[in-house]
């Protein structure tokens, strides 16, 4: 997986109705780092610990939980 898929299954997230709007700050804050102009790594440390920040949150929905987790796991394998 590439970082634009990454930044695309974000994107869709940010879509959803069902996401609370503080977690959507978070996936557009989070997409913006991906997009940025840093090395790679960089980008990609700084995106997993927002998304780590918010998987335990408990006003969003199990399947977002899930579809947060998927993208840390991708992240990782970045």
């Amino acid at each position: 997986m590439t970082v634009e898929e990454v930044i695309s299954m974000l994107t869709e997230l940010c879509d959803d109705q069902t996401v609370p709007k503080n977690i959507k700050d978070t996936f557009t804050r989070t997409k913006g780092i991906l997009s940025s102009d840093e090395e790679t790594s960089i980008k990609v440390n700084k995106a997993l610990h927002d998304l780590e920040g918010i998987a335990d949150d408990v006003n969003i929905q199990p399947y977002t939980r899930t579809q947060i987790w998927s993208l840390i796991s991708q992240l990782e394998k970045i």
